[in-house]
């Protein structure tokens, strides 16, 4: 997972960056943030895939001594891969001496991608496991790979959402948005709504970027505590601006760790409270006139609406 650099910026390169809009975003936007940070799981998934498939096909893994060997490994070339989310450059693909070998990754990752990126997106939200792992490196090998196949997907994919977790973060983000997102997550034949407290920071460039996940049953003054304290463990010391619902625990979590912070009632959250108090037949009218009342640039002409 990309890993950010320690840096420091000045409060005039701050005008330099594009000006982010302070609304929560969305779950559709939320769930293509998590989509982009799926893109170097699936560059991991792929190679150990290829992997997976040659020794299927020499007969034999690395550095294994077998009777049944068919051919022997002979390094590896690179080829970069389209995917919805972009282009995955330098994939390593593995050959054979003999040249028989031919991977049908690709070809199936691109009959499968949607299915793939919704797995390696759930597997971001409730953590990897040997079902799911096992589930996605059959509809890419098409066929179902060994238990030590999977045991080892398994552990490399742990081991690069590990490393994304627990990344360094800037010090300083203009923006940080905090929300509780419900999102379906599949556990077998079974699909459960689970609440994932989420953070999500726009640095001094104007970048939005996930900083943390956390999957809980309810949302909590305890859940946003941990949460937040891990902002600060991996290295977030200021913000310009919390952007949040009104959640009571979550509001209770931001005063006693982020005491000096200024803090904004997200727009979206509080148009949806106040639509669910009024009559259908009056929304639209009233929600035109919020609409009045938001893009004032001055708290008096706000009022005044």
């Amino acid at each position: 997972m990309p890993v950010p650099k320690k840096r420091t910026i000045s409060q005039p390169d701050l005008a330099k960056g594009e000006s982010a809009e302070e609304k929560m975003p969305e779950e559709p936007e939320f769930r293509q943030h998590l989509r982009a940070l799926a893109v170097s799981a699936v560059r991991v998934l792929i190679e150990k895939v290829m992997c997976e498939e040659l020794d299927q096909c020499v007969g034999a893994e690395w550095g294994e001594y077998t009777p049944n060997r068919k051919g022997y490994r002979n390094g590896y070339y690179q080829r970069d891969l389209i995917t919805s989310t972009g282009r995955i450059e330098d994939l390593s693909v593995p050959r054979d001496r003999e040249g028989q070998f031919h991977t049908q990754v690709f070809e199936r990752y691109g009959r499968y991608e949607p299915e793939v990126a919704e797995a390696l997106t759930e597997m971001f939200v409730s953590g990897t496991s040997t079902h799911k792992v096992g589930s996605v490196a059959e509809k890419l090998m098409g066929a179902a790979p060994s238990s030590s196949a999977v045991s080892r997907l398994n552990h490399t994919l742990t081991e690069q959402y590990e490393i994304w977790r627990v990344r360094p973060l800037f010090s300083h983000y203009r923006i940080l948005y905090l929300d509780g997102i419900h999102f379906r997550v599949r556990h077998g034949t079974q699909t459960d709504s689970t609440i994932i407290l989420t953070a999500l920071g726009v640095d001094l460039e104007g970048n939005k970027d996930v900083l943390a996940l956390r999957a809980c049953a309810e949302e909590d003054k305890d859940g946003w505590s941990c949460l937040l304290q891990d902002l600060r463990n991996r290295g977030v010391t200021e913000l310009d601006l919390i952007v949040t619902d009104g959640h009571d625990g979550l509001l209770a979590a931001v005063g006693s760790l982020f005491t000096a912070t200024l803090r904004q009632r997200c727009i979206v959250h509080k148009q949806r409270n106040v639509m669910n108090a009024i009559p259908h037949r009056e929304r639209k009218e009233v929600s035109a006139e919020l609409a009045g009342i938001w893009k004032q640039e001055k708290k008096e002409d706000a009022l005044l609406n």
